[in-house]
Order: structure tokens, then C-alpha cells, then sequence
């Protein structure tokens, strides 16, 4: 009888721990802290002719604030910085490219019913502000311009506070390149778009805001 009483009580502890666990997880933050860093990949039609960067280049840092109105639509203002290189089988040049975007965001997890409990699905897209700073000789080809940036977000929850997560995002450069004559005059110039791969931590900043 005792023995049976303990499985009982095990049984009911699991039930209740889980369903606790399960009520945390689901719960949104209103405000989120997000740092991340990858990689980059830059077109090669936003540089001048007979000249591209690295398919892969390092480094790629965004660093950013969230802001969730409910639990599924908010708003993210976010800032990132990308460094590229030329490709070996181009002339030499070093660029920083550098933004800045107001967000809107939108996590459609409570309809994906198949993900597992610690995950979650984060949508984003908004226009902003893209600052290229080439290095060195070639610092007057600097350019500023409209981007827009969409991206899609896998979080995997930690605890209720942290996370950590992986950001696929597309920086779109609404401009066109300038002419150059010679285009070797170019070399640096960029405004096409951006690729960016990266992995970062969110962490809350407040508690529970929507819970049940």
C-alpha cells in the first residue's frame, strides 16, 4: 500500500511539474534583450564590376531591443554590424557595413501545435538605415541608404528568462549602385544586400506579462 501511494504521488508530482513547466514556457516576455553573432554574405551586384567579396566573412553582431504588445504581434529596434573582404580573386578592400531597423515582429507558435514545448518561431521584418564604410584608401566610397530587413527566428528556451537562437535574415538595399569611371574608382562602394546567419541569446528583461 505504501509503495503504491509513492507511485501515486510521483505520478501526480511529474503531472504537476510539467504542467507548471509548460505554462512557463508559453508565457511571452514583454521586453527581450537580444545578442547574437554570425555570418554574412553580401551580392555580388552591390559592388562595382570585376569585384565581390567572400561567400562566407566574419564577423556579424546584432544587438537588440524587443518589445511584444501581446503575445504574438510586438515591435524590435534592433542595430548590426557586418564586416566583409574581397575575394581572392578580386582587388583588395575591407568593408563595414552597419544598420540600424525598426522591426515588427510576430511569433506564430501557439498555432504550431507539432513544435516541442521550449521552442519557439519568431517572424521580423521592418526598414531601416544602412551605413558602408569601406577601409583604408578607399574610405570616400562611404554610402548611406534604405534597407529592409526580414528574417525568421528558432528559439529554444533555457529557463523562463533566457534563450538562446538562430536568426536567418535578409537585408534588402533599396538603392542602385553608382557609376564609376574607371569602376576600379568604385572599389568599396556597396549597396547591394546582405545575407546574415546568427546565433545569439534573448534574454528577458520583466517578468510574466501574459499569462493566464
Amino acid at each position: 500500500m505504501e509503495y503504491n501511494f509513492k507511485q501515486y504521488l510521483f505520478f501526480f508530482s511529474l503531472v504537476f511539474i510539467t504542467f507548471k513547466s509548460t505554462a512557463q514556457f508559453k508565457d511571452t516576455a514583454k521586453w527581450k534583450a537580444l545578442f547574437a553573432v554570425g555570418v554574412n554574405y553580401p551580392t555580388t551586384d552591390g559592388f562595382v564590376k570585376g569585384s565581390y567579396a567572400q561567400s562566407v566573412n566574419f564577423p556579424t553582431v546584432n544587438l537588440g531591443i524587443q518589445h511584444m504588445l501581446t503575445r504574438q504581434y510586438g515591435v524590435k529596434l534592433d542595430y548590426g554590424f557586418n564586416r566583409f573582404k574581397n575575394h581572392t580573386d578580386t582587388p583588395d578592400f575591407k568593408i563595414n557595413y552597419s544598420r540600424i531597423n525598426a522591426q515588427f515582429v510576430y511569433d506564430p507558435t501557439e498555432y504550431l501545435t507539432f513544435l516541442p514545448l521550449r521552442l519557439r518561431t519568431v517572424a521580423h521584418a521592418g526598414p531601416g538605415l544602412a551605413f558602408v564604410k569601406p577601409l583604408g584608401v578607399l574610405r570616400d566610397n562611404k554610402q548611406t541608404y534604405l534597407n529592409i530587413n526580414a528574417g525568421l527566428e528558432l528559439h529554444y528556451a533555457i529557463n523562463e528568462k533566457v534563450a538562446i537562437f538562430t536568426d536567418i535574415a535578409y537585408l534588402y538595399g533599396v538603392t542602385s549602385l553608382d557609376d564609376y569611371n574607371p569602376e576600379l574608382s568604385g572599389l568599396g562602394a556597396f549597396n547591394g544586400s546582405v545575407f546574415n546567419l546568427t546565433f545569439g541569446l534573448a534574454v528577458s528583461l520583466s517578468g510574466c506579462q501574459f499569462c493566464d
